[in-house]
């Protein structure tokens, strides 16, 4: 019964627009999309170039991005956390238990993820273009712009789900962030912390916002899956 009552009052913030709610809603969003944006534009250029360039290390490069596309969010945590720390080399500019600390880590957890899957999409295009840029006399500078927009759809879907690791975590951006409320608490930390003291509603509610972006999420990552098959043939 109280399980159900929570559940009632939880849709009762949803649909009145709970300013606590919407708050920590809005900060998560603002977080994971910067973080996100942030990864795309160090990660594409950075997985296009490891496809294109032969250098020494390149296995070694792709190893290690391959193996940081799993990285656990407590170390990528634990390593943004000793680099802003007063301690640490950037600990001046002030940015632990901020938003800015927890968009760090993000980019940290997110730029692996996109690095790796446009390295490998942009591998694949190369082998199906080499003959043409080649009687083209390009070089491979100006094949990245050319390969990464060829590879846009498909770079899209691995956006998205960069996006989705993102906007799930919760360890990394506890420990930077700190769950400071109304500074740095997002959605994951607020649902733990809200569960533990017992408020329900608030859990609950942020906890279906939640469910539902991730089903969006996918839903996209899938139709942009079917827009690349169908334009692929």
């Amino acid at each position: 019964m109280e399980n159900n009552n929570a559940f009632y009052v939880a849709l009762s913030l949803l649909l009145n627009f709970d300013t606590s709610l919407v708050q920590i809603v809005a900060l998560s969003l603002q977080v994971s999309i910067l973080a996100v944006l942030i990864a795309a534009v160090l990660g594409f250029p950075l997985g296009a170039a490891v496809a294109l360039w032969r250098f020494p290390g390149r296995g070694v490069m792709i190893v290690l991005l391959n193996a940081l596309m799993g990285l656990p969010p407590v170390v990528a945590g634990l390593m943004v956390y000793l680099l802003l720390s007063r301690a640490g080399p950037l600990g001046e500019w002030g940015l632990l238990f901020t938003p800015g600390a927890m968009i760090t880590a993000q980019v940290v957890l997110v730029l692996p993820i996109l690095a790796a899957l446009s390295r490998q999409k942009v591998e694949e295009l190369l082998g199906e273009y080499r003959e043409q840029f080649v009687s083209l006399g390009m070089s491979r500078a100006r094949m990245m712009p050319t390969l990464l927009w060829d590879a846009r759809f498909a770079l899209l879907t691995i956006l998205l789900a960069g996006f989705g690791r993102a906007s799930a975590e919760v360890g990394a951006v506890m420990m930077v962030g700190g769950n400071i409320d109304g500074v740095t608490r997002v959605m994951t930390t607020a649902i733990v912390l809200e569960t533990g003291k017992g408020n329900l509603p608030l859990a609950l509610g942020l906890g279906i916002v939640l469910l539902m972006l991730v089903m969006l999420i996918n839903a996209g990552v899938y139709l942009m899956g079917e827009v690349t098959r169908r334009r692929t043939g």
